[in-house]
């Protein structure tokens, strides 16, 4: 059954008409602000925005691999694509039939970023390397689920250049909702604290190469409140 499905999603995605985006010419130039809007995304509504602004303008016009985990229907994705012109962008969704927007510059996987097996095989057909380190920006906007979150960041965060950025959305939505605190285990915000502190970190999820790459790797950690009580962002960026 979950074989039907998946095949029925990807289906759907490749019959199903997409706005290509790069025939608009309307959002050339705009503000992330503006594009977050245009696109649809709920990034601005989560008071994110002016965090985004504020990392990614000093490397807006260099050349970057991203990657989003969640990409649900492209809108973010789309108004990456437009922000950044030397961008390639590369979203992974479990469902990618909602995914509307098209580009030369955007890819769409349809993965269980919680599969490692499948992941560290789309990395290799991705990278076409042994290089670990491929993605200049790392964003987890997918289930928000605690033990996903973990595993993401267990995962991926080796495959992040230096001086680029993990990123978690909504990283206090397990403090919250009871449902998405999955797993016992430290929330991402008693992780980032500790992280701060140089405190010794402990996880049934995070192996020791992932400890070790966030205690004795130079890593710099922004954090900030978003629009509600759950809505909190944190930018985990690798130093040189």
């Amino acid at each position: 059954m979950n074989f039907l499905k998946k095949y029925k999603r990807l289906f759907y995605y490749k019959i199903k008409n997409k706005i290509n985006i790069d025939i608009d010419k309307k959002t050339e130039k705009n503000t992330l602000k503006d594009l977050f809007k245009y696109y649809g995304t709920d990034k601005d509504n989560h008071g994110y925005t002016e965090f985004y602004e504020k990392h990614f303008n000093p490397i807006k016009e260099k050349k970057i691999n991203i990657l989003e985990i969640g990409s649900y229907a492209g809108s973010s994705a789309a108004s990456f694509a437009k922000y950044f012109p030397n961008a390639n962008i590369f979203c992974i969704d479990i469902n990618i039939s909602n995914f509307k927007y098209s580009s030369k510059k955007i890819k769409v996987f349809d993965l269980d970023v919680t599969n490692k097996k499948k992941v560290n095989n789309f990395i290799k057909n991705v990278t076409q390397s042994k290089n670990d380190e491929f993605f200049d920006i790392i964003i987890d906007d997918g289930s928000h689920k605690l033990n996903d979150m973990l595993t993401s960041l267990n995962i991926l965060f080796k495959h992040v250049k230096k001086d680029g950025f993990y990123i978690i959305e909504d990283y206090k939505f397990p403090n919250v909702f009871d449902h998405l605190n999955d797993k016992d285990e430290s929330t991402i915000d008693t992780l980032i604290n500790n992280i701060k502190s140089k405190k010794k970190l402990y996880s049934k999820i995070l192996d020791n190469d992932t400890l070790e790459k966030l205690t004795n790797e130079k890593v710099s950690i922004f954090n900030y409140q978003g629009s509600t009580e759950g809505a909190a962002i944190a930018f985990i960026k690798k130093l040189n």
